[in-house]
This record gives C-alpha cells, structure tokens and sequence, in this order.
C-alpha cells in the first residue's frame, strides 16, 4: 500500500486526536527511525521521552522475547517474580518504600492523588481535601490528570472535573505559601516542566515546598514522568536538589517502549492505600515488569548516568551556539538530556523543515522546541542534528523576511 493511501485509510479508523506527521515508521536501529519505504530519521524526541536505551536493543529485546515464552499476565490476584524484581529496583532507585505499577504515566498521576486523599481522610476523617498543583503544568489526560494539568485548555471542554485543585505559579513559592490552609492534602508539580516549556525547579522553590508540605503535614508528589529514568543525569531530577518527595510518578522510560508506569511512596503515604482502595487489571503483569527490570539492568550495565552526564554538556554547548547565531531564539534551558529552545514564534515550520531533512524534533508550550534524544545519544550525533536544526531555522526565517 502506498504511504499516501495508508495514512488516509488511517485517518478514516483512528479518532483525530493527533496531528500526525506524515510518516509512516517501520522500524529503528540505535538512535535512527525508518519508515516503511526506508527513509531514515534522527530521532531527537525518543518517543517523547520513551525510548531511552535507543531502538533495535538486543538485550532488551531477548529479556521480552523470554518473558513472552514465559507468562505474559496473571493478575494482581497472584504473585509473579518480574513484578517482585522490578518493585525492588523502582524502590532502590527512588528511595521509596513501595510501589504500585500502572499501564501510563497518566493513570500513574491518578494514584498519587489517591494515595493523597486517601492520606487525608486518614488523618483527619475529612473528605473536604484540596491540592495545590502547578500553572503551565502537565500531568496527562485522564480526568483526575487534567484536573491537576496547569493549561486550561486542556480542562475547560472536560469539566466538571474532579474538585478541590487550586493552581500556584511555578517557581514561585509566595503563591504556592498563599494556598496552605487546613485542607491542603497534597503539593503536585514537575521537578522539570516538560509540555509546559522546559521550565526546571529552582532550588529555593522545591527546598521551599518541602518545607511548607512538612509543616503542615501534606504530602509533596512530584511527577518524574517525563524528566525522571537518568535524563537529568540523575536517576531521578529531584535527585539534583536533594529533596525527596513522599509519592513520585514515574513512565515513559521505565518501560523503553512497553506501556508501564508507577506510583511509588514512602512512609505512612506509603501505607494509605489498602485492599479495595485501588487496583488494575493489566498493571504490573510479568511482561512489563519484565520490561522495567530490564531497563533499570541496562542503566547499571552500560552506566547510562555516566554517559549522560559526559554527553549532555556538548548538547548545552550546542544549542547555546544555535541560540546565540539566531535572534529568533529568545531562551535556551533545560537538565541533562532535557532541553529546550525557546524561539519569538511558533516553531512549527522548524520542526517540519527539519523532518524533511532527516530530523524528528518536538515542540513544546507554543514556542518551543524540545531536546529528549535517547540517552545513548554521541556527540556526532548532536552535531548531525545542529546541522539540520541551523538550516531549517535559517530556512523558515528566510521566508519569514
């Protein structure tokens, strides 16, 4: 079938929740994607975020392989050795005390509200709980997800949504102090905004709101969805403040491409939530836990946190030498292999000038465009894509003139 009838066949049975590029991947080897006719990409997005360990992994690959010839699902009715083995690595690398795994990062972000709630009511007997989450913030895009994402229109066309949210401004802990009453349940945030803009947390904001969620005994749930699994350089971004939180969220390349998410918590929130409270068919079944596992043996094996921390200071060189050869890039920031360019338009012709060149590129907020390579990622493959990245800019502001 001709790539042009396939895409229209595909708009005509899948719902119009995307605008997709028009391409249609087959397969990938390392840090390249190819479609189906063999045009090859570097791919500077991993699946927005996911695939970390890069694509056609061998060790990877063979552990899901002998998980399928094993046991794909059993329910969370019985124990299976997969889910056992990826809890403890989740809890090593989080300082957690447990674990409860999830299909997505989104229904990942459901729990931790619960686990919040459910941590309220059991101290206070109340069901009048708030949360106080994040302006420009993104957590997914189920109901209890939207309802604590800081971009109203990602809420207003789906409320009534779950109550009790109260929105502070990022990095800015006055806002977030003036919310605190009797109520508050639970702070929710990014340690590293993604969706939003690449916005870190300053250090005296999230020190700031430890402080205030231990003063008045409310949980601090940060999502690592995104941001978390060594893209800092860190296992974990929270890691680079040193702060814990009591609940963290975590997804995209816990998995490396196998649908698995997690909430994890510790101490008495890690506690609050008991038999009936919560519970998911499909989570945490030996095929994903398999996946999980495997991951976190990658990261130790190839010393992944090492690599980022060599590789991403060559990245933050590079685009500080595209933003400073470009007027129309206002800001460049971002952590480790998360970075972002802020550009005085919308940079969607960009990211397009730059596939028809061989680029994937994402955006992010509306003017922005964001860095989230694998973390195998070299520096001749950060160069290939400044490359790239300077002629579609140099392109899209010469019709812009």
């Amino acid at each position: 079938m001709l790539k042009e009838e396939f895409i229209k066949e595909a708009e005509s049975k899948l719902m119009h929740t995307y605008n997709r590029f028009p391409m249609v991947l087959d397969h990938g080897e390392g840090m390249y994607l190819y479609e189906t006719d063999g045009t090859k990409y570097l791919d500077f997005g991993s699946g927005i975020g996911v695939y970390a360990l890069g694509y056609g992994n061998k060790e990877y690959n063979d552990a899901l392989k002998k998980q399928i010839d094993k046991l794909l699902h059993t329910s969370n009715l019985f124990y299976n050795e997969p889910a056992l083995a990826a809890a403890k690595c989740v809890c090593k690398a989080t300082g957690m005390d447990r674990v409860f795994f999830t299909n997505s990062g989104a229904e990942a972000v459901e729990g931790a509200i619960k686990i919040a709630r459910k941590y309220y009511y059991n101290k206070t007997g109340k069901t009048d709980s708030t949360i106080i989450a994040m302006d420009h913030s993104f957590h997914g895009r189920t109901l209890g997800a939207v309802s604590v994402t800081g971009k109203a229109a990602y809420r207003e066309p789906f409320e009534p949504l779950i109550g009790g949210v109260k929105f502070a401004e990022f990095n800015d802990l006055a806002s977030v102090e003036a919310l605190f009453d009797d109520t508050t349940a639970a702070v929710i945030m990014e340690t590293l905004q993604g969706e939003g803009g690449i916005f870190p947390a300053e250090p005296e904001f999230i020190k700031g709101v430890r402080k205030l969620c231990d003063e008045h005994d409310a949980l601090l749930i940060l999502d690592e969805i995104q941001c978390g699994m060594g893209r800092s350089g860190k296992m974990f971004t929270f890691e680079n403040y040193g702060v814990m939180p009591d609940v963290v969220t975590l997804a995209k390349a816990l998995g490396c491409g196998v649908p698995v998410g997690a909430f994890a918590a510790r101490g008495r929130a890690a506690e609050a939530l008991v038999p009936g409270d919560h519970g998911s068919t499909y989570g945490g079944n030996p095929f994903v836990c398999a996946a999980a596992a495997e991951v976190f043996a990658q990261f130790e094996k190839k010393n992944i946190l090492a690599h980022v921390n060599e590789v991403a200071p060559y990245l933050w060189e590079t685009l500080e030498s595209i933003a400073a050869d470009y007027s129309c890039v206002i800001n460049h920031r971002g952590i480790g292999l998360m970075q972002g360019l802020q550009f005085d338009f919308a940079p969607g012709d960009i990211v397009k000038a730059a596939l028809k060149r061989g680029l994937i590129l994402i955006a992010a907020a509306s003017n922005v465009i964001r860095f989230l390579p694998p973390l195998i990622v070299e520096e001749e493959q950060i160069d290939e894509m400044a490359k790239i990245l300077r002629e579609s800019i140099s392109e899209v502001v010469a019709a812009k003139a």
